[in-house]
């Protein structure tokens, strides 16, 4: 039975990330309570009463502990993945697993040295089941060849309770490092590419005087050579919508369209995983609310049998290198002084 341990107590995600992996019948050897905001490690513990405190010292000097799991303060994750891979632990971080391209050389490099398992979290694909039904339509040629992805990632800003270091790019890495990557995940995964190129990328500050150096507002165009790609991710979701954004997934083929409302359908539907599916038999709506999550599980098996079934590695770290290229090269649009006429590379934004 594969054993983990939890560090870094940071961000909130450590709280699916754990319940995932005890879901998928993984054992958890314990957790550190070392944390920024003890607003998570209050919720940490109301959530998992019975697991145990250690140390961070002890837990990766356990020789039974076969997985570390780190939503530590982004800028961390890097350095933590690598102490505890070359510790002999498997590693599983939040999403972005790496804020820099040195971080990314980084874990690279210690992936190749010890033949550790790097894998991020991108839980807008691996927690979401209509991710997992989307992905058999197509696989079944629903809606014939894929040639675009327009995935919207809206958050709420829930100002009040977030840490100081949310607000510190060179802490949390910039708002196309960090949320950009989930949709920049699903791109390559149902596109079907190995690669792309960061054809435009912006953000910006469109929000309250207060806080102007803080990306509020990030958008990217991707290419590859199978298909294009549009991200377009924010701060701006309103109280009023009774979750934490209205997340949405649009896929295009040659012979149809399937559209994700993951989180909420606002037209009225209760409950999440709205899948609606255009082709040429008509038009239909699919609760995939019930399909059952592979990720945790397939990890699980892949520290076991040294595979890949979760998520291959190169895919993880091409994911984390476009978003942190489409950070690096993204223009700033400034309110109310017109948009820039060409990003960096020479490209209409």
């Amino acid at each position: 039975m594969m054993r983990f341990a939890a560090i870094g107590l940071d961000h909130r995600h450590i709280f699916h990330m754990v319940g995932g992996l005890l879901e998928a019948g993984a054992t958890c050897a314990g957790f550190d309570p070392h944390t920024t905001d003890p607003r998570v490690l209050a919720g940490f513990r109301e959530r998992f009463p019975d697991l145990r405190e250690a140390s961070r010292d002890a837990l990766l000097d356990d020789a039974s502990v076969d997985m570390i799991v780190c939503a530590a303060v982004p800028a961390d994750r890097a350095a933590l993945a690598v102490w505890a891979m070359r510790a002999g632990k498997d590693v599983m971080v939040d999403k972005p697993g790496v804020t820099t391209a040195a971080q990314l050389a980084d874990v690279e490099a210690a992936v190749a040295e010890t033949g550790r398992i790097f894998s991020v979290c991108f839980s807008e694909r691996f927690i979401v089941p209509a991710t997992i039904v989307a992905g058999k339509l197509i696989a079944d040629g629903a809606i014939g060849r894929v040639v675009q992805t327009i995935g919207l990632g809206p958050h709420r800003l829930n100002r009040a309770i977030r840490p100081d270091w949310f607000f510190d790019k060179a802490r949390f890495g910039g708002i196309l490092t960090d949320i950009a990557s989930h949709q920049i995940d699903q791109f390559l995964h149902f596109t079907g590419s190995t690669d792309a190129a960061i054809v435009a990328s912006a953000t910006g500050h469109f929000g309250g005087p207060d806080l102007p150096d803080f990306e509020d507002f990030g958008e990217v165009l991707l290419r590859s050579d199978r298909a294009g790609g549009y991200v377009r991710v924010d701060w701006f979701t309103a109280d009023g919508l009774p979750t934490w954004g209205d997340g949405r997934l649009t896929i295009l083929g040659t012979e149809g369209t399937i559209e994700l409302r993951k989180y909420v359908d606002i037209a009225g539907r209760p409950g999440t995983d709205h899948v609606f599916v255009v082709d040429k038999a008509g038009m239909r709506h699919i609760d995939a609310s019930g399909e059952p999550l592979l990720y945790f599980r397939n990890l699980v098996r892949d520290v076991a049998d040294r595979t890949e079934t979760a998520a291959p590695q190169r895919h993880v770290f091409t994911v984390c290198r476009l978003a942190l290229r489409a950070q690096a090269q993204a223009v700033r649009l400034e309110p109310g002084k017109g948009r820039p006429a060409h990003s960096h590379s020479g490209v209409l934004a």
